[in-house]
């Protein structure tokens, strides 16, 4: 058959060096690039600026993956959820969120999650594998295809996995991201939940993007129960690390804090919280707990959010009450993957 190499499983260089090996000089590599991750094409054949035969010759020995839309589901707010397949027969959820100015892709970095927050569905399918940076890549090529003609405007690594676990893919994917598909990195946020070492590496392997933490208690003996990591990486590790993080002039780290009733939502743990995040330049999103079958915990109260929030904003802080979207479909913060 032939057909082994994927283009898209090859950074710049490895395009080049593909390329090189078949006797075609260097522009032929950066125009594949182009019709890549610019034109969204999907097969070799519709790369119409190489000659056909240079194009069956390619064929040959080539192809370029696609992710296959299994299942495409639309809440009534409007966020839409991609069941996305993969070549080895798993599949993954990206979703694209709507609002106001901005159209957010929200997409996965591995199949499954090893963390197993006991707040999140996802972590109840476990780890299956991480994602190649090409499937990282294709699921904003695939969502951009999907939304269009809506510009695709902000990316958030907030779905399916611990970016950080994955962090060679994760960076290779960025780089893609930024320097092939010219994505901002200022409108590019990586998400974790506290692999302290790793969120110093994340810098130094990739472009500069914006970090966001899953803070979610202000106590090790709180977060110790809902996210098993921070036995590994507590609350000193994991602060030591982000006041290290190099954060550009003007930049915030966004800490994420799931609101969990009568767990994590006292006004004790508001000022502790507002406590742990002195000195850092932060916003907090405040994401009341989304309810599902068969979950131990309960929604705060609007009253009770609103005083959580305001304990911190009379701090000095930026913080923000977030209604989550697409819960309708199992779109929302800690649903991916739910119901497979």
């Amino acid at each position: 058959m032939g057909r082994v190499k994927n283009l898209k499983s090859l950074d710049r260089a490895g395009l080049e060096a593909f390329f090189r090996q078949e006797g075609l000089p260097a522009f032929r590599a950066r125009q594949a690039i182009h019709w890549i991750y610019e034109k969204n094409v999907r097969d070799i054949s519709e790369i119409t600026e190489f000659a056909k035969p240079l194009r069956d010759s390619l064929s040959q020995k080539a192809y370029i993956s696609n992710l296959a839309l299994k299942e495409r589901q639309v809440s009534a707010d409007g966020t839409e959820k991609y069941l996305f397949g993969l070549e080895d027969g798993n599949s993954i959820e990206s979703v694209l969120i709507p609002d106001e100015k901005r159209l957010t892709l929200c997409v996965s970095s591995q199949v499954g999650c090893a963390l197993s927050c006991r707040f999140c569905l996802t972590g109840k399918l476990g780890m299956i594998r991480d994602l190649r940076a090409h499937e990282i890549v294709d699921q904003y090529l695939s969502a951009r295809r999907l939304a269009a003609p809506r510009k695709i405007t902000n990316m958030v690594f907030m779905g399916m996995g611990e970016p950080l676990n994955n962090l060679e893919n994760v960076a290779s994917a960025l780089k893609r991201l930024t320097e092939l598909a010219h994505f901002s990195r200022r409108r590019i946020t990586v998400s974790t939940s506290g692999i302290a070492p790793k969120i110093l590496e994340l810098p130094e392997r990739a472009p500069l993007v914006n970090l966001a933490v899953s803070l979610n208690a202000s106590t090790d003996e709180v977060r110790d129960r809902i996210m098993p990591i921070n036995r590994r990486y507590n609350l000193e590790a994991l602060f030591e690390a982000l006041r290290r993080f190099p954060l550009p002039p003007r930049s915030r780290i966004t800490f994420e804090y799931v609101m969990l009733s009568g767990v994590n939502d006292t006004d004790a743990d508001a000022r502790r919280a507002a406590a742990l995040l002195r000195g850092i330049p932060s916003k907090i999103n405040l994401i009341p707990f989304n309810e599902h079958e068969g979950s131990i915990f309960r929604t705060p109260s609007d009253k009770r959010a609103l005083a959580f929030r305001k304990i911190l904003t009379d701090a000095g802080y930026t913080a923000i009450i977030r209604k989550s979207k697409g819960r309708d479909i199992l779109a929302a913060c800690g649903q991916l993957k739910a119901k497979y």
